[in-house]
């Protein structure tokens, strides 16, 4: 049995299949994807006052998983998890344990983003802060082999002045971990093009880009984060639908499109999974990727992101070999160190499916 054999059946595959498949998370947030029972304990160490104290009401405060009624309002999950994240320490071990729990689960590449002017009420210089975090995924890696690299975020509800400065320290930390810039924040009514001082500075730089855009605001936004702002991806990207013509252009340039099915579903950017555009754009050959987002705000995982899109989209082997290329294909990695993985999960995902297919047909004889 060869691949070709298998690419177009429906194979029904279960939890544990998704959970060994090589994957990638390109848009994954650190403030979001803490575990709560580090949440409480970094909460005692500080002392910090969270006005809970166990994780049945820490739960409840947060509401992971839970579908809002906008962005705004699932951002609101946010402030909770921040408040324990303003040491070294806490950065440290937010981003070793986030590491370490993607890696359980096959994860073998990781783009961790998070902006470090939020991380500043105890005073820690933003090298302070970007260093702890390197420093945490580092021994991850040496501790459980997962590669990784750290996305600096501006923040599109603050001064442009800060994103500036925010793309300074990205800059200064090229080639030492970061491996690229984003602006997330509240979408609407805080265009991208705002910020284009700090975009410029990232660009002279050579740094690559990737943009919030087409979550919580129209085609405009991605409009301006790939003219304006020169992005090489697009964070979420689901309403790029609206407009067939920058569509075509994005498919055209090969931008990539880091969807989060779950996340997108609860800050009611889409009212369903049913309704996500997402096998729409794998069909159109748009270079789409799935992701977390938030592991913790969204309660999910890249397992549960995989699951998802196959029982919602009755995806077929070549579907999920396609999805699982784009994202190898759309990392930040340097070119030399891609090649290499792109081959190796193109091989180890068909080996999969194979094996899959297999023992399938194994079991239908006996």
């Amino acid at each position: 049995m060869q691949f070709k054999d298998i690419q177009n059946k429906n194979i029904p595959l279960d939890e544990s299949f998704f959970h060994r498949l090589p994957k990638v998370d390109l848009h994954v947030h650190l403030d979001g994807s803490i575990r709560p029972t580090t949440i409480l304990e970094l909460a005692e160490e500080n002392h910090v006052d969270l006005g809970v104290d166990t994780e049945e009401d820490l739960n409840a405060l947060i509401g992971p998983g839970k579908v809002h009624a906008s962005l705004q309002e699932y951002l609101r999950g946010f402030e909770t998890t921040l408040k324990v994240m303003q040491t070294d320490r806490a950065l440290y071990r937010t981003a070793y344990e986030l590491a370490e729990d993607a890696a359980k689960e096959n994860i073998r590449y990781m783009e961790v983003r998070y902006s470090p002017i939020l991380h500043t009420n105890k005073k820690l210089s933003l090298a302070a802060i970007l260093e702890s975090v390197l420093e945490g995924l580092r021994d991850a890696e040496r501790d459980f082999g997962i590669k990784s690299g750290v996305i600096v975020c501006g923040i599109r509800n603050i001064s442009p002045t800060v994103s500036l400065r925010l793309a300074e320290l990205a800059a200064a930390f090229k080639n030492r971990g970061v491996v690229g810039f984003d602006l997330a924040g509240a979408e609407y009514n805080n265009p991208a093009k705002d910020h284009l001082d700090a975009f410029a500075l990232i660009l002279s730089n050579n740094v690559n880009v990737t943009i919030h855009a087409g979550e919580a605001y129209g085609p405009d936004s991605i409009h301006q984060a790939v003219h304006y702002c020169g992005a090489h991806r697009i964070g979420h990207g689901t309403r790029l639908r609206e407009d067939g013509d920058l569509l075509n252009y994005v498919n055209d340039h090969r931008i990539p499109l880091e969807v989060c099915l779950s996340s997108n579903v609860q800050t009611g950017t889409v009212d369903s999974i049913e309704k996500h555009p997402f096998p729409f754009y794998l069909d159109l050959g748009l270079r789409v990727t799935l992701n977390t987002d938030n592991r913790l705000i969204t309660n999910t995982t890249m397992t549960k992101e995989y699951m998802l899109a196959h029982r919602h989209f009755d995806f077929t082997p070549k579907n999920i070999l396609t999805i699982a290329i784009h994202g190898a294909k759309s990392t930040f990695m340097p070119y030399d160190l891609k090649k290499t993985f792109i081959r190796k999960t193109k091989d180890e995902v068909k080996q999969l499916l194979l094996e899959q297919a297999t023992q399938l047909s194994v079991n239908a004889t006996e």
